[in-house]
């Protein structure tokens, strides 16, 4: 898989979370490491603060269910306005996460 053909990966797995679930940029990296031999959350970080405007971004967080940083307003209003579960400054990854398989 070329690196433009991961970014399309990437964005088109982002895609598919369903409103008001999560997943981390681990989780991202690691369902899409079979197919593209690469497993680095901060791979998908780089790409979704890259190329991630036009996906549901707000429902990427980190593994502690942070939230995007410098968007977190914006984020945790999006976030609430799809009825996902959060938690203190960040998101309930345990009710909210969700995989593709």
């Amino acid at each position: 898989m070329t690196p433009e053909e991961y970014v399309e990966a990437v964005l088109d797995l982002v895609e598919r979370i369903p409103p008001g679930r999560v997943m981390s940029y681990g989780a991202v990296a690691d369902a899409l490491a079979e197919v593209s031999g690469r497993a680095s959350a901060r791979l998908v970080g780089s790409i979704m603060a890259r190329h991630g405007g036009g996906v549901p971004w707000h429902r990427v967080v980190n593994s502690a269910g942070r939230l995007p940083p410098g968007h977190e307003v914006e984020a945790r209003a999006r976030l609430r306005a799809e009825g996902t579960p959060l938690r203190g400054d960040g998101v309930d990854i345990r009710s909210a996460g969700w995989s593709p398989h």
